[in-house]
């Protein structure tokens, strides 16, 4: 699972980082990401550009927005077969910027913040669905869920699961809505290397949604 998240990268960073264009694009860093908030991805439909999407998927047949707060996460073994995000797998692939993930090890004492960052990236792409949903008001709203898959050696003494990073050599393929063969993309879904995640102990400030600031990743 996936449920906070790290943005402290600036729009132009990323579109630097992800040769992507952006147009009336107005978001701050956020060091605390929560679900139901705004958060910056990179759609490719021949060209990359940012987007700001609601991070919570509502699927285009859902009469009912709550349904997004249960699917921040998509599980990557079986997102190509489920009636929610299988179109979206085909044809509305993104990359949700980030710069990092917490997760949270359990201890004697209770549960201790990690901050899980990549050694040799300072921002990445988590694989990610988006979807234009219209409510019964008519109004359009994009959503998007982050995929997750097993975790890796060095995560799963924290968690079982981890979102998937796409690799940068791996980007242009996720983004390509001409590629709908699941043959094709499932092995981009795979846990990121061991060797090149660095795991932080964290203040347990960030456990409050609605603290946001450099502190929530100081190690301690």
């Amino acid at each position: 699972m996936c449920g906070r998240f790290v943005r402290n990268s600036s729009i132009s960073e990323i579109a630097d980082e992800f040769d992507a264009d952006y147009t009336d694009i107005d978001i701050k860093p956020s060091y605390n990401i929560t679900p139901g908030q705004n958060i910056a991805l990179v759609a490719g439909h021949g060209e990359n550009n940012i987007v700001l999407c609601k991070w919570g998927f509502i699927p285009s047949w859902s009469k009912d927005s709550s349904i997004g707060n249960r699917m921040i996460n998509a599980r990557a073994e079986t997102v190509a077969e489920k009636n929610a995000f299988r179109s979206a797998f085909r044809n509305q692939r993104c990359l949700i910027a980030a710069n990092g993930f917490y997760e949270w090890r359990k201890t004697g004492s209770g549960k201790t913040p990690v901050y899980i960052s990549l050694r040799n990236r300072g921002i990445f792409g988590f694989a990610g669905l988006y979807n234009t949903w219209i409510s019964p008001e008519k109004r359009k709203i994009c959503t998007t869920t982050i995929l997750t898959t097993n975790a890796n050696r060095v995560l799963e003494n924290v968690h079982d699961r981890m979102p998937v990073i796409i690799s940068r050599e791996n980007e242009s393929i996720w983004l390509d809505y001409t590629i709908s063969d699941k043959e094709a993309l499932e092995p981009l879904l795979k846990p990121y290397p061991s060797e090149e995640v660095r795991l932080t102990d964290v203040s347990k400030a960030v456990n409050s949604p609605g603290h946001d600031s450099p502190d929530c990743i100081k190690p301690v």
